[in-house]
């Protein structure tokens, strides 16, 4: 199977199928939120993205290259989770929702993060972080997390630990088409990897890890060698341009996520899915080479 690489001809049975959800001849989906994080780290020739393969028998992205990630839980939504760095309203204001959905996808952000990676965007206080979560009493607490035994909430408090939401930055959104049979609402963010920890390939979703340059990642995916969605892909593309993790944090600080949900639009004498305007020009840098 190869995910073709954007902008690619629509067929005609699927421009038909999108403009019967557009005329409302059909309903779509009700998707459900999420949220994802690029994890990033320095490298010798230039920043490191962490990617997992996922599970070619998922449902969902079966076999495709994606950064950690998943599906808001409603455990998230607690408000009495210990947080440090920009609060909810501030959040809020830079994802495009509301204090509540805001508080709950930094939460899902960085406990997705430590159930796929190891790696955990906590610390005791604002200036600190968790230096090493390879013991086995991590890895308990870890596993307890993935399979929804263990709330995040008591988790931090067990330990004495606040979210470092100041370690996240914001960095896009996209919401999947209307014509798809599974749909999610998701927030990209983006995070340094701290100081003395190392990911692990802990993640039951997925096959196999990889610390890739993002530019390595591009060249991947247009050899077929690895299979990428639109989003990934183009995110990719975009981190490519960066010449460091912080140039990177330092961009994500000052942007806002606008969700971006792929529509049909003309292309030539036929049909491809729309991407936000921002990542067209980068599409269209790299073509020229």
């Amino acid at each position: 199977m190869k995910i073709p690489i954007p902008p690619v001809p629509l067929p005609q049975d699927l421009v038909d199928l999108a403009h019967e959800y557009a005329d409302g001849r059909r309903a779509p989906v009700e998707p459900r939120d999420a949220a994802t994080v690029i994890l990033l780290r320095g490298g010798e020739r230039g920043p490191e993205a962490y990617y997992l393969r996922r599970q070619v028998s998922m449902e969902f992205a079966g076999g495709m290259c994606v950064y950690p990630g998943g599906g808001v839980d409603p455990r998230d939504f607690d408000r009495d989770v210990a947080w440090d760095g920009p609060p909810p309203a501030e959040w809020a204001q830079r994802l495009g929702c509301d204090e509540e959905m805001a508080r709950a996808l930094v939460c899902a952000a960085v406990r997705e993060t430590f159930e796929e990676s190891g790696v955990l965007l906590a610390g005791p206080h604002r200036d600190e972080v968790v230096a090493d979560t390879t013991g086995d009493d991590w890895e308990a607490d870890r596993a307890a997390l993935e399979s929804r035994e263990l709330a995040m909430t008591d988790f931090l408090d067990r330990r004495g630990l606040v979210l470092r939401t100041d370690l996240l930055g914001v960095w896009g959104a996209w919401l999947t088409p209307v014509f798809e049979p599974r749909r999610y609402r998701t927030w990209f963010f983006v995070a340094v990897l701290p100081e003395g920890q190392r990911t692990r390939d802990v993640s039951t979703e997925s096959s196999e890890v990889a610390w890739l340059r993002p530019a390595d990642a591009v060249a991947g995916v247009e050899r077929s060698e690895i299979l990428m969605l639109p989003p990934t892909y183009l995110t990719s593309l975009e981190l490519a341009q960066y010449a460091d993790p912080a140039d990177v944090i330092a961009a994500a600080h000052g942007r806002t996520a606008e969700m971006h949900t792929p529509d049909v639009e003309p292309l030539g004498d036929g049909w491809t899915l729309s991407i936000p305007p921002h990542l067209r020009t980068v599409l269209e840098e790299h073509a020229r080479g």
